[in-house]
């Protein structure tokens, strides 16, 4: 089996993220909590940025990532290579 990442699944969890970030960072503004705000705003920059990734290596397609139907690679044989 080979490894792959479920990014539709990191893709949806990056926007609830920036959602609820974007949410704190307008609560605590509104709520005088300057510190607070800061601190949300910088964790939605973050977010912001994972989404662009993941949306970039979605749009990439699945050249990007091997599919179900590609077999891993086998160990190389010492005894059956060619000599240099």
């Amino acid at each position: 089996m080979t490894a792959r990442s479920p990014l539709r699944l990191r893709c949806a969890l990056a926007s609830w993220g920036l959602v609820c970030t974007a949410g704190g960072t307008a609560l605590f503004a509104l709520a005088g909590r300057t510190g607070w705000a800061l601190a949300c705003g910088f964790l939605a920059l973050v977010t912001a940025v994972d989404l662009a990734v993941v949306v970039r290596h979605i749009r990439q397609g699945p050249h990007y990532q091997p599919g179900r139907d590609v077999p891993p690679y086998e160990p190389v044989d010492e005894h059956k290579r060619p000599p240099t």
